[in-house]
């Protein structure tokens, strides 16, 4: 039973997106919802993300979306260091602000500020051996930061009953012409 999820992906600008309200953040949503949906049903209690940017934020919004279908349904940010959004633009810190808000849980893992590179390994690591399942939208084919959670995610499956369920641009694409189709009343 499937009880933690982690998601993560791209960050907006790896895909191409440059505002948090742009209509293709909608899509993610709606892909997102579509991979946990099944899980929830399965028994999942909580969705771990650590608040980066991009497919991290969309998917707390995606929770809350489901909160209302799945009271149950919980959301922990566990953010890598303190103060990760310091030097964000103001409107990625207020929408940053906004899932903090209204998650379930929020901690930082290091207690300190940006040290280096080791705070992000560290946050991979705690993520994967945390779950039971990581929710990646990722495809092998472009390259991005969501590689170094998708291998450190594939070495712990290696020796650990670990599921990784891929949202690829393939299935994006998919959502998106699902999408037109019922806008269109098929």
């Amino acid at each position: 039973m499937v009880k933690v999820a982690t998601i993560s992906g791209y960050k907006p600008f790896e895909i191409g997106i440059f505002q948090p309200d742009h209509p293709a953040a909608e899509y993610i949503k709606t892909a997102i919802k579509k991979t946990i949906v099944p899980l929830i049903e399965d028994g999942l209690e909580w969705v771990m993300i650590s608040g980066q940017l991009g497919v991290e934020l969309w998917a707390g919004e995606a929770v809350f979306e489901l909160q209302e279908l799945y009271p149950d349904l919980k959301l922990a940010v566990f953010t890598p260091f303190l103060n990760q959004e310091e030097s964000w633009k103001d409107t990625n810190k207020n929408w940053y602000e906004s899932i903090l808000n209204r998650a379930d849980h929020v901690d930082s893992l290091t207690k300190k500020p940006y040290e280096n590179s080791w705070q992000f390994r560290l946050k991979n690591q705690f993520f994967i051996e945390k779950s039971d399942v990581l929710v990646l939208l990722y495809d092998l084919e472009k390259e991005g930061s969501p590689k170094f959670i998708y291998e450190t995610a594939k070495k712990f499956q290696q020796s650990n009953p670990y599921d990784i369920q891929l949202i690829t641009l393939y299935d994006l694409q998919m959502v998106v012409e699902e999408e037109q189709l019922r806008q269109q009343g098929f």
